[in-house]
């Protein structure tokens, strides 16, 4: 069965760096962990990076989130911890400046994964975007998120947005 596994956004700014929050550290070696299984496996891992530029404050994310972070070349658009350096030259990388990543959407619409599960940060916006973008693309696919793999500085939008995922037929474990 073909499958992959989507890391989103777990970077430094949403870790620890400007919008990092308490917990969000301790999913590091959930994630590794995970990364590992898949490639032992012989799955794909795809990885999503918020990715945004100087004029940031502009944007309009900009105006409902005024707090400069993940700006390209900066040690806050990076990847946190040892999953930085699990990243292989194979693995789709896509960068995004909003929510969602169009072009995660573009290329899994060209795949046959059956079961795609994601991980990362922050679940009520990022990940829940990115599962429903996947789930668009790919209707027919089984989506699994953990609710160990995924947080949000906010306990009780992180248990509305796993609630919505169910809603959406998203097994969440």
């Amino acid at each position: 069965m073909k499958k992959c596994l989507i890391v989103v956004d777990y970077q430094v700014d949403f870790v620890n760096g400007t919008l990092g929050f308490d917990g969000a550290e301790r999913l590091e070696n959930t994630i590794a962990r995970k990364i590992s299984e898949y490639r032992a496996e012989g799955a794909d891992v795809i990885f999503t990076l918020d990715t945004h530029q100087s004029d940031y404050l502009k944007t309009f994310e900009g105006k409902i989130l005024p707090i400069e972070h993940c700006i390209e070349y900066t040690k806050g658009h990076e990847l946190y911890g040892k999953i930085k350096s699990m990243v292989q030259t194979n693995d789709k990388v896509f960068k995004k400046c909003t929510y969602g990543s169009e072009g995660l959407f573009d290329y899994l619409r060209k795949c046959d994964y059956k079961e795609i599960e994601l991980c990362g940060l922050v679940s009520n916006i990022c990940v829940i975007s990115n599962a429903v973008l996947a789930r668009t693309a790919l209707p027919n696919a089984q989506l699994i998120v953990d609710s160990n793999a995924t947080a949000s500085n906010d306990e009780s939008l992180n248990t509305s947005a796993l609630n919505v995922m169910r809603g959406l037929g998203i097994r969440v474990i």
